[in-house]
């Protein structure tokens, strides 16, 4: 007898990205998300209007990830939902909208950690001939609140081995974008920059942090303090160089947080490599990893684009596994603001 297919809806809305999908079993039916222009004038999420943009958002995402997957609600399996980490009134949207309607449609409720989810987004499946990472892997997890070097030994299996002692290395992209006067978010547009950019031009200070672990903070003020110095000399000086200056700050970020891979993959010995998260986007680091491939001689994985950022089909596919394993959540539960991976 044919075992039949789970359909999971998931629902994330930790920051300031509404979004909702549709997974039967490891499928991916639809991934429908709804952006928020608004904190574009402020130079940062402003987590007050991002929870009122959300409430606004989750209904039309929802009908529409619905449509796209051609289901009814009565079809589905259970209904996963980001429990943190995030804003907490992002996070309340989220979940209370998943808590009623699972408590509606009588069906399981799972609760799902963030970044596990960008982490597991590399097993969603787009074919039956994709190459999926074999453990244990190393996956490095990037993004604008985290940088983590994980090791996984089975999908819901998560070993933290370095992380940030106190900086991601997404905030380090956008406060630089922010110093040289680019418009929010400006992780993005250091990357675009640097297209066209010499990045041996400029030279940045390096941290020593002990171990795997990383630190972003000393490396943001000693660009601040570059930038000043510079300024000093020629007020013109970005404007004048502003291509050099993203390409060179783009690779030292890049080559901080490849050092300890490299050695962490020397130690361990282990051969597959994945990185994830929004940074994991960035066309450098792809491009690194890529060359750490044939260096190191390992296998690498690199998500999709639409799999890097905020999204629900990777809380999708990490509820589809605690599905498995019958992890479901209560309706008595609460967004948690930091947790641990």
């Amino acid at each position: 007898m044919q075992k039949s297919s789970t359909y999971i809806l998931a629902i994330e809305s930790s920051c300031d990205d509404t979004s909702c999908a549709i997974l039967r079993d490891n499928f991916v039916l639809s991934n429908i998300t709804a952006s928020q222009k608004i904190h574009e004038h402020y130079g940062g999420v402003i987590p007050e209007l991002a929870s009122r943009d959300h409430q606004k958002n989750i209904v039309p995402v929802l009908t529409e990830a619905l449509k796209a997957a051609n289901i009814k609600l009565q079809e589905l399996s259970a209904i996963a939902v980001t429990i943190g980490p995030g804003l907490m009134g992002s996070l309340l949207v989220g979940i209370s909208f998943a808590k009623s309607l699972a408590m509606s449609l009588k069906i399981p409720l799972i609760e799902v950690n963030h970044m596990q989810g960008h982490i597991l987004a590399h097993f969603i499946k787009d074919s039956d001939t994709q190459m999926l990472p074999e453990f244990p892997f190393l996956c490095l997890t990037v993004s604008g609140g985290h940088t983590q070097l994980v090791k996984m030994t089975d999908y819901l299996c998560f070993e933290l081995l370095g992380e940030t002692i106190d900086d991601a290395v997404g905030e380090a992209f956008d406060k630089a974008a922010k110093i040289l006067g680019l418009p929010y978010p400006g992780g993005p547009l250091i990357d675009k920059y640097a297209q066209v950019g010499d990045n041996s031009k400029y030279k940045f200070s390096h941290s020593h942090v002990p171990g795997y672990d990383y630190s972003f903070s000393g490396i943001k003020t000693s660009f601040l303090y570059f930038i000043q110095n510079n300024i000093q000399k020629n007020p013109n000086f970005i404007e004048e160089n502003l291509a050099d200056i993203c390409a060179s700050y783009q690779s030292h970020l890049i080559n901080v947080l490849l050092k300890n891979v490299k050695s962490l993959i020397k130690e361990s010995e282990i051969k597959q490599l994945a990185i994830a998260g929004g940074v994991s986007a960035n066309s450098e680091l792809r491009k690194q990893i890529k060359k750490l491939e044939a260096e190191l001689t390992i296998k690498t994985f690199i998500p999709k684009f639409e799999y890097c950022t905020d999204n629900a089909a990777m809380i999708g596919i990490t509820g589809y596994y605690k599905y498995l394993k019958n992890e479901f959540g209560s309706l008595k539960s609460v967004p948690i603001t930091r947790m641990e991976i």
